[in-house]
């Protein structure tokens, strides 16, 4: 947690003429947004402006196509701007999975075959380093990290199912289910001094975390523009860098394969990349509006006074404390504690997501780690105290029921 004083609840962000912030987005308003770490939201002008490009692309696809190329080469630039990396290491994929794939998919074997990832790793994303393992008939090893262990301990965790047989780390820059870094640069540093790549994981970084490269050595790195950079979603990118990053060509093959890589990403035959070129509006929008550094600010003091509010809800309900301190936190997004008998499992915690949605009318993250359900906090500008005091006021008593009611089953 931040040092923040969480018993203040910080001021809303306005527009320039005064509207809140959510006036500059289409969500619903008969819902409580407080999800916008899974599936980020689009601010009105980056839609319009999306559109604006769809059109253009079906006044005239055969004017559009052939000269896609070189307006995605523009847009990587701007993006890799933003990350504050080179433009000739990023290349453009639909989302943070899909760059993994291709990591997965162009990586050759060289020595057994091992795979190693940790316990808080994306479902998706570990999915994909099992079939690898299976095709290259080794395994993965899975390092355990406890919900509070600090950097030293979670390196030490990751590093100890490292071996001779070692052929790839995978591992998260920002966990999904338990909203926490790991110790990605010194992974990435040991791994390079034993001469194994390392795939980092993150697709919450962008917009999240300032710069989030620097100082950071890793083979490949995927991360998500629609989540934090409120970009089109399936806009994301794939960092790569050092002697593997030449052998790595898109999902899809297309004409663009004899080219070096990032450019070879750029050509993806008749796919709406319209995504991509409006990207940078997003990121531009927030930057104009509000300044990344007051944004991340924001959302990082709101998501302090959320934790408290709806955690300190749960507590008078239940007896037990529902703030959780994870070791390695991140801006703008915090867990809380559920009751017990709720989110116990990724289903289980699926289906809370979908219930009070349907019968509360807010969109939230629930998420299961080691057995317990939390409920992740994940805010942005267009969040304001009142969504987390809505929350705590309305849905705390409901979930402590369902709570009750699991407990007497």
């Amino acid at each position: 947690m931040s040092t923040t004083d969480v018993t203040t609840a910080p001021r809303p962000l306005l527009l320039p003429g005064g509207e809140p912030a959510a006036a500059a987005w289409s969500l619903d308003p008969a819902l409580r947004h407080l999800n916008h770490g899974s599936f980020g939201a689009v601010p009105t002008a980056v839609q319009e402006e999306q559109n604006r490009l769809r059109a253009e692309m079906d006044r005239a696809p055969v004017v559009w196509f052939p000269g896609l190329p070189r307006r995605i080469a523009a847009v990587r630039a701007e993006v890799a701007a933003f990350l504050r990396v080179s433009a000739g290491d990023l290349a453009m994929v639909p989302n943070a999975s899909a760059g993994a794939s291709v990591v997965f998919g162009n990586l050759p074997r060289r020595r057994g075959g091992e795979i190693v990832v940790t316990d808080h790793g994306y479902g998706a994303v570990t999915m994909g380093a099992e079939r690898l393992a299976r095709r290259w008939g080794g395994r993965v090893r899975t390092a355990h990290v406890p919900l509070g262990a600090g950097a030293e301990e979670a390196y030490e965790a990751v590093l100890a199912e490292c071996g001779d047989a070692t052929d790839l780390v995978v591992v998260d820059h920002v966990t999904s289910a338990t909203a926490r870094r790991l110790p990605v640069a010194e992974i990435g540093a040991e791994a390079r001094r034993r001469g194994v790549p390392v795939l980092v994981d993150g697709a919450h970084a962008p917009g999240l975390l300032q710069a989030p490269l620097d100082g950071v050595d890793c083979d490949f790195w995927v991360a998500n523009l629609h989540k934090w950079g409120c970009a089109p979603r399936g806009s994301a990118v794939l960092v790569a860098r050092g002697p593997l990053r030449d052998g790595l060509y898109p999902l899809i093959d297309s004409w663009g394969a004899a080219e070096p890589f990032p450019q070879r990403f750029d050509s993806q035959g008749t796919l709406d990349l319209t995504g991509y070129l409006a990207t940078p509006a997003s990121l531009g929008f927030i930057g104009r509006t509000w300044g990344w550094d007051t944004a991340r600010g924001y959302m990082d003091e709101l998501a302090d006074y959320g934790q408290r509010v709806i955690g300190d809800a749960f507590a008078a309900l239940t007896g037990e404390p529902g703030g959780v301190d994870v070791g390695m936190p991140v801006p703008g997004m915090r867990l809380v504690r559920l009751p017990a008998g709720l989110g116990r499992t990724r289903i289980d915690a699926d289906g809370l997501r979908d219930r009070v949605a349907a019968e509360l009318a807010v969109e939230a993250a629930f998420t299961s780690f080691g057995g317990i359900g939390y409920l992740r906090l994940s805010a942005h500008v267009y969040n304001t105290p009142d969504d987390y005091e809505y929350f705590a006021e309305r849905c705390v008593p409901v979930l402590a029921d369902w709570a009750r009611s699991e407990a007497t089953r």
